[in-house]
């Protein structure tokens, strides 16, 4: 049995899956938590994949890794780290991500560049904020990588950094229409120039060994190497619910999108992944629990109690800021609430209006890419919610498919393992698993509320 390694670098900790490379079988797990904030000290990475990977890694004939996106690190001449890295969910630099839009010509010259309108999320805008809040971490900074390519790094013999298209793609200073970096605008964000990874070649190229001599593929960010551990082809959506919402499209067509909704990535095979992203997900699920003084289980039972709508109550979930639409300074609103309102219907709101973002994100990604969404998939942390599942279909307005759990991004850095490690034109085809389809009425008047809602509390 031939095994590889796909280690899944996340907000939250690094998971690390042993797999049979023809098969797709997962042989050995291992898991390691990392510190929670929205900027962490990058080398608390390293000692968790050194953690989860220990017993792991000897045993495997190629690795890759699939981390969070966007996470700007900071390295000095000698390769030692310049300041804690500031993660994607870290929103600070707003106001940097307005500035470097209108010097780089507007909305439409971003996107015909790097195939969106820029956010706080983006790389480059985090190096802008530092630039000017922290000038002298920005001068000592010599080299910039992503949390994916820093683990790679740490990984490979002799310190390679590398990196893909996929995941270079959110950076802020990777054109979508050269498929390179754009050093100008690296310089433009950071105030001179600096050190980038090697972009691969090809999405299974190998671009290291580890210290054993077993390949090591280019990883790829987070969402590419879900899509690719889910298997989707074009026109599938994986709509993941977890730190974040993702609603992600792997599409033919490179996306633009000058109002800034959708972002319009590369993916890890070579194609595009336009894709609609919410800061608040599987927190809304958390904040319904506290609120009511219940666990997830409690959560689902009271809101399948509500009827369609939540008894007129709709909660637009812009918790801590939002991306999708593009409001860092947001809080959540609940309106229609009267004397009337239970516990049921707070419930109910609370799952309704976590899946109308994602509806609306899903629709966001479709009118972009040009196509209706051949396949949902829910992925994810929240996606084990019974409510969840069942409740999906009434807004999504169509039937969704649930994957077994598992760790998908990390299966996605597996599998890309496995296709640097055989060296064919395609990934290896592996067997998602036994998948829960769920179907149930459209009830089309929830979304609707939900959209007129987000209208009117544009300036919350």
């Amino acid at each position: 049995m031939t095994l590889v390694l796909g280690i899944d670098s996340s907000t939250q900790s690094t998971k690390a899956v042993l797999v049979d490379a023809e098969s797709g079988e997962v042989v050995d797990t291992g898991r390691a938590t990392h510190p929670e904030g929205t900027e962490v000290d990058p080398r608390t990475w390293l000692a968790a994949v050194d953690e989860a990977a220990e017993a792991l890694l000897p045993r495997a004939e190629a690795v890759a890794v699939g981390g969070q996106q966007h996470g700007m690190v900071a390295l000095d001449e000698h390769g030692g780290v310049v300041r804690d890295a500031l993660l994607w969910n870290d929103t600070r630099s707003a106001p940097q991500a307005t500035a470097l839009i209108a010097e780089m010509g507007g909305p439409q010259r971003c996107v015909e560049e790097l195939g969106y309108v820029l956010v706080a999320s983006m790389t480059s805008t985090k190096l802008r904020w530092m630039a000017e809040n922290e000038p002298e971490n920005a001068r000592r900074t010599a080299s910039v990588l992503l949390p994916h390519d820093y683990v790679s790094r740490h990984l490979a013999s002799g310190g390679a950094s590398f990196t893909d298209r996929g995941d270079a793609s959110g950076t802020g200073y990777f054109s979508l229409r050269t498929q390179a970096w754009n050093h100008d605008l690296l310089e433009m964000a950071l105030g001179h120039a600096a050190v980038l990874p090697d972009v691969a070649p090809t999405p299974h190229a190998v671009m290291a060994h580890t210290p054993s001599g077993a390949p090591i593929a280019p990883g790829t960010g987070d969402n590419m190497a879900a899509a690719l551990g889910l298997s989707l082809g074009p026109g599938d959506v994986s709509v993941s619910i977890g730190t974040s919402g993702v609603a992600a499209m792997v599409s033919d067509k490179r996306p633009a999108d000058p109002s800034g909704t959708v972002t319009g990535f590369a993916d890890a095979t070579g194609r595009f992944l336009p894709m609609a992203t919410t800061l608040n997900a599987a927190r809304v699920l958390d904040f319904g629990c506290r609120l009511l003084g219940v666990d997830h289980d409690g959560l689902s039972e009271l809101a399948l109690a509500s009827r369609p709508g939540a008894g007129g109550v709709v909660l637009l979930p812009y918790l801590d800021g939002e991306r999708t639409p593009n409001r860092p300074d947001a809080t959540g609103v609940f309106a229609g609430l009267t004397s009337a309102t239970g516990r049921e219907d707070i419930a109910r709101a609370c799952i309704e209006g976590l899946l109308c973002a994602l509806a609306d994100a899903v629709q966001a990604v479709e009118r972009v890419a040009g196509q209706e969404a051949g396949r949902i998939l829910l992925i994810g942390g929240g996606a084990r919610s019974v409510a969840i599942r069942r409740l999906a279909p009434t807004v999504f307005g169509r039937s969704v498919a649930v994957p077994p759990p598992d760790e998908y991004v990390a299966l996605g850095a597996a599998r890309q393992a496995a296709w640097a490690l055989s060296g064919g034109n395609e990934p290896p085809s592996w067997r998602l698993g036994a998948v829960e389809n769920y179907d149930a009425k459209s009830e089309p008047d929830v979304l609707e509320r939900y959209l007129a809602l987000k209208e009117r509390t544009t300036d919350w």
